[in-house]
């Protein structure tokens, strides 16, 4: 008996934005893999090209999957953005490893060729942009660096945070520099070399060609201090102002009876409903009527409203606050970001059938229109069979000439 509605077609399934797009990345650390790891979660296909000792990241941190041989182990550090990959090896030290790249890229038809080598070893390495554009014109070409194609010297997070300033803005008043808890800098690049794929390969369906980018770290921690420089140039000098605000107050985390509690005050209005929850009315007094005012006499506030907070507890409190409509959170650990219902459910859940593995991932900063299905990480040189032998090449003559891990 046929269903009442099976005359209604229904709409295909979606398929990924990015299926069909192949991706080859010359990558370690964080800032490109992160990158390929939001195209791999949109459905490119991303081949990591590993020297044959493989990305130092595979030996950071605890393991968690063991594996047989050199750099088959497979960490947390290395699987947070490495899910949903393929690897092989290739010594590019190597003129045949140099010629060999060059002819995956035609092979394989690769749409993106990314690398976060140091500029200088482009043409060493035979990987820059006028070489491998000239093999297949349509080849979009990334570079993520830690100053620009201008400049060799080797970068990681916490000394682009320094040298752009962004270090100086953290920390509480008073306090030396101090570097983010979490790798901004490279996220920032890896989430700006994402949306710079992004265009060229929409500018590219326009024109049938490729173009070269170049990412900088330095750059994209630069623009996060907009508002920072903008004041700055204009003589208004900020100190840090830790978990508080240097325009806005009261704003900061305050101890509450069983944790701690984020209020951000923003207007007159959320300092009014403030003012009238239980406890709380003693603050509604002549010298904290203004944002000024209240910033001006800042540190006895602060004082008058962690008094409040610490007598009750924060279910309770934020119950209040948020009748009352005033901006707060309560301040959740990493492993409470796990269980609670509004952030658990956001996050990538990730099981791998085989090995029993499972692992929440977190996710990307805006979903994929499709949920994507993520696979293990790939062992060091894994799809070197499936894909140098598939192209036809004598993978163990590719290893007896040390090209091929």
């Amino acid at each position: 008996m046929n269903h009442p509605d099976a005359s209604i077609t229904s709409e295909p399934s979606p398929e990924p934005l990015l299926k069909g797009i192949t991706v080859l990345s010359l990558e370690q650390a964080i800032a490109l893999p992160y990158c390929t790891w939001r195209l791999a979660l949109d459905g490119a296909r991303v081949i990591r090209v590993e020297p044959l000792w493989g990305d130092p990241n595979r030996k950071v941190g605890p393991t968690v999957l063991e594996g047989e041989g050199e750099g088959q182990d497979l960490t947390g550090y290395f699987m947070a953005v490495n899910t949903s990959k393929e690897s092989i090896t290739l010594d590019l030290g190597k003129p045949e490893g140099r010629e060999l790249l060059g002819e995956l890229i035609v092979k394989l038809k690769v749409d993106v060729f990314a690398s976060n080598q140091i500029p200088t070893n482009y043409e060493k390495l035979g990987i820059d942009h006028e070489r491998l554009s000239g093999l297949r014109p349509e080849l979009i070409w990334l570079g993520v660096s830690g100053f620009g194609p201008d400049r060799s010297e080797a970068a990681y997070d916490p000394m682009i945070q320094a040298y752009s300033g962004l270090s100086f803005t953290n920390g509480e008043p008073g306090s030396p520099p101090q570097k983010f808890g979490v790798s901004i800098a490279d996220f920032e690049a890896a989430n700006q070399a994402y949306t710079e794929v992004c265009k060229a390969l929409w500018q590219r369906d326009r024109t049938g060609r490729g173009r070269r980018i170049d990412v900088s770290m330095l750059d994209c921690s630069l623009s996060l201090l907009a508002l920072h420089i903008g004041m700055e140039s204009l003589g208004h000098h900020q100190e840090k102002s830790g978990n508080g605000h240097p325009i806005f107050a009261p704003v900061g985390i305050y101890p509450t009876a069983d944790g701690h509690l984020c209020l951000a005050t923003g207007n007159e209005a959320q300092w009014k409903a403030l003012c009238q929850l239980p406890g709380f009315e003693g603050l509604d007094r002549p010298e904290y009527a203004t944002t000024n005012s209240r910033q001006a006499n800042k540190e006895r506030l602060e004082e008058e409203v962690e008094a409040c907070f610490v007598k009750h507890p924060t279910d309770r409190l934020m119950e209040w606050l948020n009748a009352g409509k005033v901006p707060a959170a309560p301040v959740h650990t990493i492993a409470q970001t796990l269980e609670v219902p509004d952030l658990a459910r956001r996050l990538l859940k990730f099981h791998d059938p085989q090995t029993g593995l499972g692992s929440a991932v977190a996710p990307p900063p805006v979903a994929p229109d499709v949920a994507p299905e993520l696979t293990l990480p790939p062992r060091l040189g894994e799809q070197n069979e499936a894909i140098y032998g598939g192209l036809g090449y004598d993978v163990g003559e590719l290893r007896e000439k040390g090209i091929v891990g």
